[in-house]
């Protein structure tokens, strides 16, 4: 078992093991189950994850009306090739906007490491699929690589946006995505855990601020800067570039960045975003309609129902 990402890191070097065979093997040992069948379960949440993505592909729209179909719109830009930031990363947002509007559709997701932050972790693995010519079994790889650096920061912090704010969800997936994404590309466990660090150094302080309590505004395009930022500071990884705060420590100022940091920014839906004049005029907005307004808020700012 390990606690901390170095101990994980010193299990890996002494059994010259990668990340992924370490996290199956302890998954295998605490849960009883061989490593076929450790693996076929993990193969299931991929296959949850590739069906969430192609449904955002198509385009999934939430019952308030707040979201959808952006994920349609960027993979149509994506293809004019007039894009700014690349490809690869663009492919990550396309993918993970995808999976968090079928996430707010009510629809099938893999939590990773929740639901508000499901898009992060796919978003990259399948931008890379594409980039690196993955093989299922190497996405299988990822998977249990970003699980093992969750399993670490669930252990010694938070991964719910209720008690760390988004730091903790969106921040957390992020990083989670760059460890993997740094081992699938061949960085050594190092590297690893240097992009893990670099990456979730980026998300500190996040707060969580959905418009009318609902996981969809700010929270789907946040998926977005999670797999971009994965992507950089896996490229900064495997260029040389180390954080200069380990990985454990890193974790760890979050821990506390998410105790000090007031209720009204985690998940209450009271402060940030949803706290602003258009957000209090979405929210009122929603739940007039759910309670029978006929539109008019909609139309004049205002209800006369």
């Amino acid at each position: 078992m390990f606690n901390s990402v170095d101990e994980l890191l010193k299990i890996c070097k002494k059994n010259k093991k990668k990340i992924a065979t370490i996290m199956v093997e302890f998954e295998s040992k605490s849960s009883g189950k061989t490593i076929e069948e450790i693996r076929g379960l993990m193969a299931d949440n991929l296959d949850v994850m590739r069906k969430a993505r192609d449904q955002g592909l198509i385009g999934a729209f939430s019952t308030t009306g707040l979201t959808g179909g952006d994920a349609k719109k960027l993979s149509e830009y994506v293809k004019t090739g007039r894009g700014l930031s690349g490809d690869t990363v663009l492919n990550a947002c396309t993918h993970a906007i995808g999976t968090n509007e079928v996430n707010a559709a009510m629809g099938i997701i893999c939590a990773s490491p929740t639901a508000g932050s499901a898009g992060t972790v796919p978003g990259v693995l399948f931008a890379l699929e594409k980039k690196l010519s993955l093989t299922r079994d190497q996405m299988i790889d990822f998977l249990f690589t970003s699980g093992a650096f969750g399993l670490i920061t669930a252990n010694n912090a938070f991964i719910s946006g209720a008690t760390g704010g988004c730091q903790a969800e969106v921040g957390t997936s992020s990083a989670m995505a760059a460890a993997a994404a740094v081992e699938v590309a061949g960085g050594t466990v190092e590297e690893s855990a240097h992009a893990f660090a670099i990456a979730l150094a980026n998300m500190l302080g996040l707060v969580c601020d959905p418009v009318a309590g609902l996981v969809e505004v700010p929270c789907i395009k946040r998926n977005a800067a999670g797999s971009t930022n994965a992507l950089i500071a896996a490229d900064m990884a495997l260029a040389g570039l180390i954080s200069e705060i380990p990985a454990d420590e890193v974790i760890g100022a979050m821990y506390e960045i998410g105790k000090n940091m007031h209720t009204s920014l985690k998940e209450t839906g009271e402060g940030g975003l949803a706290n602003t004049i258009t957000g209090r005029q979405i929210e009122k907005r929603i739940f007039l309609e759910n309670a029978g307004c006929r539109g008019c808020l909609i139309k004049s700012g205002k209800c006369s129902c």
